[in-house]
């Protein structure tokens, strides 16, 4: 099997648990697209998040960021948006403020949050470990639906943070019947990310690889999240991290070591480096695109 395109989930994958970048990591991604295959993020993350880390490994390519409604290239010039529209984003709000939840609605210049605190504090968690870089504007206000009353919004996706597990499912229940215009991501017993209906990592990567020419049985996804789970099932190899849930594991073609013990690394040693540079290929006329 030829392999033209690589895709990587960020957190759990390409990061360790302490958020840093490896350099054997670094090296395999290098690794990869010296050979002249397509390197590129797939993830849950903000598009300026997100670039963040492409510019760290050096990828050239447009990434699926926002949990595939957005993608675009380094130059801030998107070749895909999809958002929830305005009526929609207002009534899911108002909706889930009946819970104690954390909700920001996610847009690539800026996010909104609201500022209840609940135990966990699961959303400051993450917006300051998330590596968004300092120019992302991240706003909290006392009431999201009273904010977006004033100034209506509508972002790609909103993320939302439970407390409770029950409450993620009576929520995810409800949503479910309410709107055919969102589609619902469980990331985790506690966390959900709403997107317009049809939006996926699965979806974005489909859509980038007709962009590039590239179908999904010329790729190789890694992944450790739930939500990685569409594309494993799709490609034709997809890889769990050591560190991904059963399910996830299950879901894989190929199991990798973790993101502490430089997982992404081991999986391009054991399968990249017997497969000749594209450009090679396409001499010997083994590919012809």
């Amino acid at each position: 099997m030829i392999y033209r395109l690589l895709a990587l989930n960020i957190d759990g994958t390409l990061l360790q648990s302490n958020g840093k970048l490896h350099k054997s990591t670094r090296d395999a991604v290098e690794y990869v697209q010296q050979k002249g295959i397509f390197v590129t993020l797939v993830t849950s993350r903000s598009f300026p998040s997100a670039r963040k880390v492409a510019r760290a490994l050096k990828i050239k390519i447009p990434l699926v960021t926002q949990q595939g409604a957005y993608i675009s290239g380094a130059q801030e010039k998107p070749i895909y948006v999809k958002r929830i529209n305005e009526e929609v984003t207002y009534d899911t709000v108002r909706f889930l403020e009946e819970f104690p939840c954390q909700i920001r609605l996610v847009n690539e210049q800026f996010s909104l949050a609201n500022k209840l605190k609940i135990n966990n504090d699961l959303l400051v968690k993450t917006v300051f470990t998330s590596g968004d870089p300092v120019f992302y504007s991240q706003q909290f206000v006392p009431s999201l639906s009273e904010a977006l009353h004033d100034q209506p919004l509508t972002p790609s996706k909103v993320e939302v943070y439970f407390e409770e597990e029950s409450d993620l499912q009576d929520a995810k229940k409800a949503l479910s019947k309410m709107y055919n215009e969102i589609d619902l991501i469980q990331l985790d017993a506690l966390r959900m990310d709403i997107v317009s209906s049809g939006i996926s990592k699965l979806s974005g990567l489909a859509y980038l690889g007709n962009q590039l020419g590239v179908s999904k049985n010329e790729m190789v996804v890694i992944g450790d999240s739930l939500d990685d789970i569409p594309m494993l099932e799709a490609v034709s190899l997809g890889v769990a991290m050591g560190n991904a849930s059963i399910e996830v594991k299950k879901a894989a073609d190929w199991i990798t070591r973790s993101e502490n013990e430089h997982g992404v690394a081991y999986m391009v040693k054991e399968h990249f480096r017997k497969q000749q540079p594209i450009e090679f290929l396409r001499k010997m006329n083994i590919i012809k695109k």
